[in-house]
């Protein structure tokens, strides 16, 4: 049983309230910051804790808060980044749905370290039901005196708001969230300057994910090194992890990063195998954003260790035989699932929240999912798509002004790379494409270099 640093509460009945919160411990690393630490003293604990995003990047979250720019007369803003609308992705949503204050503390430690003294909570629009949350728990905050002017007595202000997105997947990229916070349409930003020098209002600004603001309370609470103690070598602390797909038990489990993917995909603590006793075809372990993984390599790495739940192992091999961690959004396919025909799912996705404002993105989505509709729905597919799929995405990788391009373009590299069989089959089996359903193959298509697992 792995170490509960933010579900730990999980099950408490009331948790959601602020009264029942309080009981199990709740503010004690706001009374820290206020009455025992310097802001200076709160960024070092993060770095010592060696907390990275947990919203996809992973980049350390203390060093992103030094590069934090202080400049006279000039205010500092925190922004919460609950877009979260990457597919296969839903622990943001559990965790503020669940335990919303454990979120409202993390922005009131967080704000102190920063000296920030407004905060934004950026919600995804079709969260609605969360935003309401949200604002209740707020209005306790406030209530009790958590939020607002004085905060214990301390001088310490902080107004605190929750803003709806539209339902753009691109807000979810920071500098499109700040440009939608503005008042604007959703447009990543060209960078430098990035929000630490000039984000929202052109103010200097820390936007982070709703995981990270939340990891941020026991790290104050129990210690920057005691959290780093947790995990393995830079991938420390706790993870939430949305498990879905194929799978005997979908959900959000919290997990010390550090365990190896058989555990979490095959223990009954967590995901207890592959569901109706199917085979494991592959794994999608990040997020939609992230290249797919076949089976074996899900589960050992070239060298022919267990692979891990952390940052490194997970793309150990590069995008040659790995992947990435990334929002944790841990999808599951059996051994009777389509993988070009998930992929053209995807491909319309990137393509309808592609913002448009860089060609290989704007032209690059429409012609995959146009090529993949051809092939996987229609079954017109020629042998020749195969190579001008990966054409494509190759002409859209690294050449947009966000990494929604590198999103679009990395599954389908990754899939043509380990599945290239499948797509064959469709072009040499058109009149057994209609027959497919959802997404289900009748029968498994054997790959030729390995079995499944």
């Amino acid at each position: 049983m792995g170490k509960k640093l933010l579900l730990e509460h999980l099950n408490v009945p009331g948790i959601q309230t602020l009264q029942v919160y309080r009981e199990k411990g709740g503010y004690k690393s706001v009374e820290k910051a206020l009455n025992q630490m310097t802001p200076e003293a709160i960024v070092e604990e993060v770095k010592k804790s060696g907390l990275r995003g947990r919203g996809g990047a992973g980049f350390p979250t203390g060093m992103k808060w030094s590069f934090l720019a202080k400049p006279e007369g000039k205010a500092r803003y925190l922004v919460c980044n609950a877009d979260e609308s990457e597919p296969g992705t839903f622990k943001d949503r559990f965790l503020m749905e669940k335990i919303p204050h454990a979120l409202i503390e993390g922005m009131i430690t967080s704000s102190v370290a920063l000296g920030a003294n407004t905060a934004y909570i950026y919600v995804r629009g079709e969260y609605f039901y969360i935003i309401k949350i949200l604002e209740k728990a707020i209005a306790e905050a406030y209530a009790a005196g958590w939020l607002g002017q004085n905060i214990l007595g301390t001088g310490y202000n902080l107004d605190m708001y929750v803003q709806a997105g539209a339902g753009a997947y691109i807000c979810g990229e920071e500098t499109a969230l700040l440009e939608s916070l503005e008042g604007k349409r959703g447009n990543p930003r060209m960078k430098p300057p990035f929000p630490a020098i000039a984000g929202l209002y052109a103010c200097p600004t820390v936007v982070n994910n709703v995981e990270t603001i939340a990891a941020v309370v026991p790290i104050i609470n129990m210690g920057g090194d005691e959290y780093a103690k947790i995990g393995v070598g830079k991938s420390t602390g706790t993870k939430l992890i949305s498990a879905g797909g194929n799978i005997n038990k979908p959900g959000v489990y919290e997990i010390d990063l550090g365990i190896t993917v058989e555990e979490f995909l095959y223990s009954d603590e967590y995901c207890g195998g592959i569901a109706n006793g199917k085979k494991l075809k592959a794994c999608i372990p990040g997020g939609s954003s992230v290249p797919i993984v076949p089976g074996h390599l899900l589960l050992n790495t070239l060298a022919g260790e267990k692979r891990l739940m952390t940052y490194e192992s997970l793309s150990d091999g590069g995008f040659v035989s790995g992947s990435m961690l990334g929002s944790g959004g841990f999808f599951v396919y059996d051994e009777d699932a389509s993988i070009p025909y998930s992929l053209y799912t995807l491909a319309r996705f990137y393509h309808h929240e592609s913002c448009g404002q860089c060609s290989p993105c704007r032209e690059g989505t429409g012609w995959l999912e146009r090529i993949l509709k051809r092939m996987v729905i229609d079954g017109q597919g020629k042998l020749s798509d195969i190579d001008l799929l990966a054409e494509v995405a190759k002409k859209i990788e690294g050449n947009t002004i966000c990494p929604l391009g590198d999103a679009a373009a990395w599954p389908v590299a990754a899939a043509i790379r380990h599945f290239r069989h499948e797509f064959e089959w469709y072009v040499n089996n058109p009149h057994e494409v209609a027959k497919i359903k959802n997404g289900k193959l009748n029968a498994p298509i054997p790959h030729p270099l390995y079995e499944m697992v």
